[in-house]
């Protein structure tokens, strides 16, 4: 079970979402290097509606656990694994809502936290039924540092956003630069899934994924909200 601190608080909340529903294609330039993220699905075309795809709570590990590539992989005998990060600005949801109206939606909203959106590259182009497994791996979901509520991040969508590995830069961004805004992004989510409490929505990455390997420490950073770190092995046993 994962707990993370929250903000101004001395309170602890325990991530724990009946499911967790990911962006995809959010952000322009992350749209303008699809050809060399190369994933089946990713096109030059802004979308018109949200992109949704799952993510499962197997994913979920917190602040400092290792990001495990699954040893299975290497069954396949791909020419070269490619497993990447994406730095994302994750909602928590606050309450049970359906069919939210966009000027209601930041009422529905508990708090924000980083997250790590972990994508087996070639699963994720292989698998005829779609994103699910390549995104859904065990540990593939690092979340934290710690939460952020809502009252205390007065414009979620004014934050830099940044990844590092291994000490360098590697994603750059602001959450202004979203197609589809906070807002809007609940408001579609909860029109075709209810959202339930603690339910957790990822927002995109920005522009400059690529591959993690054994051995690598990976960041996520978002302003107001902290940096979230962790390692990344290969599985032996």
């Amino acid at each position: 079970m994962i707990k993370l601190p929250v903000k101004n608080s001395r309170d602890t909340y325990t991530v724990n979402p009946t499911k967790l529903i990911a962006l995809g294609l959010n952000y322009r330039a992350h749209i303008a290097e699809s050809v060399s993220v190369k994933v089946k699905g990713f096109t030059y075309e802004v979308p018109t509606e949200p992109l949704l795809f799952p993510k499962t709570p197997n994913v979920l590990i917190g602040p400092d656990q290792a990001i495990v590539i699954p040893k299975f992989l290497k069954e396949y005998g791909f020419k070269a694994l490619r497993t990447d990060y994406e730095a994302e600005l994750a909602l928590i949801i606050k309450d049970r809502c359906k069919d939210v109206p966009v000027d209601e939606a930041m009422d529905h909203i508990f708090g924000y936290t980083c997250m790590n959106d972990i994508s087996q590259r070639n699963i994720q182009n292989g698998d005829r039924t779609g994103w699910y497994r390549g995104k859904s791996l065990d540990t593939f979901g690092p979340i934290g540092p710690q939460v952020v509520l809502t009252q205390d991040l007065p414009d979620p969508q004014d934050l830099d956003i940044c990844c590092r590995l291994n000490g360098t830069t590697v994603q750059e961004g602001n959450i202004r630069q979203m197609i589809f805004k906070i807002p809007e992004i609940l408001s579609f989510v909860s029109k075709n899934f209810t959202l339930m409490p603690g339910d957790i929505i990822l927002t995109g990455t920005p522009a400059g994924v690529g591959p993690l390997s054994h051995g690598d420490t990976v960041e996520v950073e978002i302003e107001h909200i902290g940096v979230l770190k962790n390692t990344v092995i290969d599985e032996t046993i």
